[in-house]
């Protein structure tokens, strides 16, 4: 059923005595278990001082922070400071979610400099394999118990050792964007293959974002406003009508015109906290253009509880 929620500007538009004839796509009964439909995700949280920056700024904005995620990696970061992110993270209500291991385009490989991009993301050979098992079993001894994850492989054999009780069974497998499916048939297979949340690209519509929707159970992140790496796109008027077609859904923000930070060391510390400050800003942002259209039709998630739905998972083999 369609939901009357207006979209932004409606009313301003029949004024004119223009139709509005844009058909809109049914609104999703999927939920969070908790029962709410959206929760706030800040990313590219790249320590413990840009966290506390967020958390701060998130008190003085009123921004409610369900998920905070960071994008250098957990081998950027020693054990002191992993586990006080657990720490702050856990006394602010947020999830921290670490991304996992070294990628294609930070290796030695020349095809990732090509018009192609190469394999681009992806654990290259049996060595970054191995090495971002090793992350994912580090960060959850540390305590850690959401992951990025940007290979379809490192996915599928994270969930196995979940399966296997060799992860902790509460241990959550977040898909970067950097590997975001974009059709509904590659939404079920990522899925399958283990993950807990995935994240979309930003250029997908909403009525494509909804065809995902309804083809998978599983969370969706969205980032309403995607770095410039991943598009540069700004789209902070589609929140509302994001959440009634995909709930349950993470509505990310990013930072357009932003340095690029990843790793980030010492040497990058003031760019990351201000950075990091910056994207709350822009949540709250999208929270009042939400607020003053009447709010999203559907409930926002407490802070506090990060389970997800689970989908439909590929037989585990014998």
């Amino acid at each position: 059923m369609h939901s009357d929620q207006l979209l932004p500007g409606e009313g301003q538009i029949k004024s004119l005595g223009l139709q509005v004839t844009q058909p809109r796509s049914t609104t999703s009964e999927g939920r969070f278990p908790d029962g709410g439909a959206w929760r706030v995700e800040i990313p590219s949280v790249e320590g413990p001082e840009p966290l506390r920056a967020v958390l701060e700024e998130s008190r003085e904005r009123g921004v409610p922070v369900h998920r905070v995620s960071q994008g250098s990696g957990v081998m950027m970061l020693d054990d002191a400071e992993i586990k006080d992110m657990v720490a702050v993270a856990q006394d602010g209500g947020a999830e921290l979610s670490l991304f996992l291991g070294p990628r294609g385009i930070w290796d030695i490989g020349a095809a990732v400099t090509s018009a192609s991009g190469g394999s681009g993301p992806r654990a290259r050979g049996r060595d970054q394999l191995g090495q971002c098992l090793e992350d994912v079993v580090r960060a959850a001894e540390l305590g850690v118990r959401n992951v990025l994850v940007a290979d379809e492989g490192v996915l599928w054999a994270c969930h196995q050792l979940r399966e296997q009780s060799e992860l902790p069974q509460d241990m959550r497998f977040k898909v970067s964007i950097l590997a975001g499916p974009v059709n509904p048939a590659s939404v079920i297979v990522v899925a399958g293959l283990g993950a807990d949340s995935i994240n979309v690209p930003s250029d997908l519509t909403v009525a494509q974002v909804a065809e995902l929707r309804a083809a998978c159970p599983v969370a969706i992140d969205f980032y309403l406003e995607s770095p410039d790496d991943a598009g540069g796109i700004v789209r902070l008027y589609d929140a509302a009508e994001l959440i009634r077609v995909s709930s349950p859904i993470y509505l990310k923000f990013g930072l357009r015109n932003a340095p690029a930070i990843y790793p980030a060391g010492g040497h990058l510390r003031a760019s990351a906290t201000e950075t990091a400050r910056e994207r709350v800003r822009r949540a709250r942002l999208a929270l009042d253009i939400m607020e003053r259209g009447g709010g999203a039709s559907l409930p926002m998630s407490p802070v506090g509880d990060p389970q997800l739905p689970v989908p439909a998972r590929f037989p585990v083999p014998a």
